[in-house]
Order: C-alpha cells, then sequence, then structure tokens
C-alpha cells in the first residue's frame, strides 16, 4: 500500500527558470513525481540557469512577494500544508516574508516542517549578496528543521572550519537546526563524496564516487528529495540516504548521456526507486577522529 501524507501538500520557495532541471523546475518535479501536491513561489524567473549565459532576471515586486506568501498563508487551503522547502532568494526582504508566512503557517499545522537549502555560495565564495547570506544565517536557519547546505555554506554560515569530517561535524552541531545535511563533504575514500547528516547526537556518512563536471540544480534536488521522503513518512536516515543515492544516480546517468542538464524527465523513476549503491558509515567521535562503521547500500 503506498505511503499517504499528511498534510499532504508542500510550499516550493525557490528559483524559477523557464527551461533547465534546477530551483523550483527541478524541486517540484521531484516532489510530484513522489506524489506531493505542490505550491510554488518564485523569488525570480529566468530563461535559464545564469551558468548556461546571460540570463534576464525578473525578481517579484518585495511587497507583491510579501503579500503572495502571506494570502497562501491565510487561505482555507493553507492547512493541507505540512511542509516548506526553500531554495535561492533575491533580497533579504524575499526571506522575512518566507519566514514570516513559515510562522504563520506553523500555527495552523504546528508539526508543519521546514526545509532550508541556504543557496549562498560555493568553492570559496558568496555568490549572493551579503545581506542575502546573513538573512538566510540570522532569520531563516533558525527556523528550519532541516538545512542542507554545502560545505562551503556550513563553513560560512557557522564561521567555523570544515577541512574534515571532524570539523564539518562540529560545524553542522553549531547551526540553530537540529538536523543538518551537508553536501559535498569530506570522503574516507578516493575520488568519493560524502554527504553527512548530522543531529545532536548521531551523524552518518553517505559517501559515493564523485562524477566530475556535474550538472548544475543536484542541491535543489537533494532538498526536495528529502523533504518529500520526510512528508511521506520515512524514517530520516532512510530519507537522507534514498535521497542522495537518487541524486547520484541521476547525476551518473546525466553525466553519460553528456547532457548539460539534469535528466529528470527521461531518468524519473530513479526518484522514486534508485538502484545505485552508496556507502553508509555511521561515524563515532575518538581521540584520534572519527570512527566509521560502514555498510554498503542498495534499493532494489
Amino acid at each position: 500500500m503506498p505511503e499517504q501524507p499528511d498534510p499532504a501538500s508542500v510550499l516550493v520557495v525557490a528559483s524559477q527558470v523557464g527551461h533547465g532541471a534546477i530551483g523550483a523546475r527541478a524541486m517540484v518535479f521531484a516532489l510530484e513525481r513522489l506524489g506531493l501536491d505542490c505550491w510554488t513561489v518564485p523569488t525570480v524567473w529566468m530563461p535559464w540557469h545564469p551558468g548556461h549565459g546571460r540570463s534576464t532576471r525578473f525578481v517579484p515586486d518585495p511587497d507583491d512577494f510579501a503579500m503572495a506568501l502571506a494570502e497562501i498563508a491565510e487561505s482555507p487551503a493553507a492547512r493541507d500544508i505540512g511542509t516548506v522547502v526553500t531554495g535561492w532568494f533575491a533580497d533579504p526582504a524575499q526571506i522575512e516574508a518566507t519566514a514570516r508566512a513559515v510562522e504563520r503557517l506553523r500555527l495552523l499545522t504546528p508539526g508543519l516542517r521546514l526545509i532550508v537549502d541556504p543557496v549562498i555560495g560555493d568553492g570559496e565564495t558568496l555568490y549572493v549578496p551579503t545581506a542575502v547570506a546573513e538573512a538566510m544565517r540570522d532569520r531563516l536557519v533558525p527556523l528550519a528543521d532541516l538545512a542542507t547546505p554545502n560545505l562551503f555554506e556550513a563553513g560560512w554560515l557557522t564561521g567555523q572550519p570544515v577541512s574534515t569530517t571532524t570539523e564539518t561535524v562540529a560545524a553542522a552541531r553549531a547551526l540553530p537546526a537540529p538536523t543538518v545535511v551537508v553536501t559535498s563533504a569530506p570522503a574516507l575514500m578516493t575520488r568519493s563524496v560524502a554527504t553527512l547528516l548530522v543531529t545532536t547526537d548521531t551523524a552518518t556518512q553517505i559517501e559515493h564516487p564523485k562524477i566530475d563536471a556535474a550538472a548544475h540544480g543536484t542541491g535543489d534536488l537533494l532538498a526536495a528529495l528529502i523533504a518529500g521522503r520526510l512528508a511521506l513518512g520515512s524514517p530520516l536516515e532512510a530519507a537522507v540516504t534514498r535521497a542522495v543515492t537518487s541524486v547520484f544516480e541521476v547525476v551518473a546517468r546525466t553525466a553519460r548521456a553528456q547532457a548539460e542538464e539534469l535528466r529528470l524527465a527521461a531518468e524519473q523513476d530513479v526518484l522514486l526507486h534508485p538502484m545505485a549503491q552508496v556507502s553508509v558509515r555511521r561515524i563515532g567521535a575518538t581521540r584520534s577522529g572519527p570512527r566509521p562503521v560502514a555498510r554498503p547500500v542498495a534499493f532494489d
């Protein structure tokens, strides 16, 4: 019998492109493929991801953006929203409006879950204005039930080093969100990349081979799949592991096809039934550093 979400709807607040598998397009596709109903509020509209070349941006008027979110939060259908997932923001006013909408929705649905992908930078660079990054750190991440920063974002948001697994776990625990999923984290195996699932008292490392020149949109897709799996009632570690596995498999198949965009439509079954293998390690602290206990995971 299929899992039944309750409440069934997910509110997605993220960037929107006319073409491509990134931002809200990727998020909504994945969530609806999992069987969840979606609301979508774009923070910006662009013809395509700017990584493909110059892309004109249409940013909503801040007052109109705030009003639209307030109308959603006050509508009779708002009680159906059980999850909010956020991505890239154009300005701090959008973050404030989103935070207020989440606070309002939680009055209607006390168990409402907020998943925040703090899209502020990568490598060693912020690619949003500092004011946006600060609003993300100070206003939205503290409201999150789960945050999904990449390695750079985890370090920037906390001001802590993230060059090792031990440091990354410590930085994740310094964030105000009770559960943190750090992507592009240090891995134990060569030519591999890890995702760290960190809570107050547990840390789990999910590792798979690194794929060079991966298509854009992996962070958006991962946040949406985690949100969707949790909304459907999956336990935390299972939800994150399955989401990571789906993203890895989509990226691998996209690279094999030499496609510039994630092949979500062509490989959509992978979102439901990933078949790749990943390595999952529970990390325990020792004086010499993390002590991994590995187990391979594959999904039928």
